[in-house]
């Protein structure tokens, strides 16, 4: 299955995360090799996170981990869509999904959904 996976030239590939409930979009990441084949082995989300240049475990700081349901490759073969099992919330913001801020009519920004968990509380441990 590897080889029909198209990495870009930094060696990522985007990944979708979607709540396997309710259908939500809750985030978009990214994996590198290394990431994708320790999130199919051991069932558990993994990211290549950019801006710390390191592998991390999707929950990893909060305990809300996301355990992988069905994966799924599109046609080209250079993104993929994971249906998952959200436990708590999916943003370090505190919400359930990433995509918590809706665009008004007027252009602003409104949150969409409540909390689910205190963040500052959360990071504390």
């Amino acid at each position: 299955m590897l080889d029909k996976i198209k990495f870009d030239d930094k060696g990522l590939i985007p990944a979708i995360i979607q709540d396997a409930k309710s259908g939500r979009a809750l985030t978009l990441c990214y994996m590198n090799k290394d990431a994708l084949e320790k999130t199919l082995k051991e069932g558990k989300i993994y990211v290549f996170r950019r801006s710390k240049g390191k592998l991390m475990l999707k929950g990893e700081t909060s305990g809300h981990i996301q355990v992988v349901k069905e994966l799924f490759i599109d046609c080209e073969g250079n993104s993929l869509l994971f249906k998952i099992e959200q436990k708590v919330a999916a943003c370090h913001a505190g919400y359930f999904s990433c995509y918590y801020r809706r665009v008004t009519k007027n252009g602003e920004l409104e949150i969409a959904e409540k909390l689910v968990f205190n963040p500052e509380e959360a990071y504390k441990r």
